[in-house]
């Protein structure tokens, strides 16, 4: 016996009269979807799923950076098969600037590494941008140690009968250090380190 095959009855509004459709315009993103070959389907799958890796690596850098934040997630975009732009990579910038004294620079070239490595998987550029924060907090604790040096020479010299002149010129070199830390270069503000998912 042959089977039938009933087809579903049309579309109507509320009052029952039949509601024209457009044949050739999909009605949802999943009548879309079934026109795609399985080659697009799975493109489509991939772009979909970079999308969501991309997006949650830059919501990882922007979490932890917090206040080091100098712009908000720019997404690089593909076309998928749906004619649906994904994110296929993105950055976020943050300011990896020097602090004001050696302590301050210290403090934030730890907080720039732990956002630089926050996601699961760093990519190059975060990798660098650790590293540089890495040596930025070496650099610094190099420039309290010199300070420590020209300033506490001078008390314990006090205390055993150094000259006048001598404990000023230990005063003085520990000023000179102080002033070649605040010129030396990233001590600006107008500078940046591009956080990004780009593999």
């Amino acid at each position: 016996m042959p089977q039938t095959v009933k087809s579903s009855p049309p579309p109507t509004d509320l009052s029952g009269k039949p509601v024209k459709t457009d044949p050739a315009k999909p009605e949802s993103g999943s009548a879309k979807e079934q026109q795609l070959t399985r080659e697009e389907m799975e493109r489509l799958r991939a772009l979909q799923e970079r999308d969501r890796q991309v997006r949650q690596h830059e919501q990882a850098h922007m979490a932890a950076a917090g206040g080091l934040v100098v712009s908000g997630p720019s997404y690089t975009y593909q076309r998928g098969p749906d004619g649906v732009n994904y994110a296929v990579g993105g950055e976020v910038a943050i300011s990896v600037s020097k602090g004001r004294t050696p302590e301050e620079t210290i403090s934030k070239a730890q907080a720039i590494e732990r956002a630089a490595l926050a996601p699961q998987d760093p990519s190059a550029a975060d990798r660098a941008i650790a590293a540089q924060a890495r040596q930025m907090a070496m650099d610094a604790q190099a420039e309290q140690a010199r300070q420590a040096q020209g300033e506490e020479p001078s008390e314990a010299d006090g205390k055993k009968g150094a000259t006048p002149s001598e404990a000023a010129n230990n005063t003085r070199q520990g000023q000179r250090a102080r002033q070649a830390y605040e010129q030396s270069p990233g001590a600006q503000d107008f500078n940046q380190g591009l956080l990004s998912a780009y593999a």
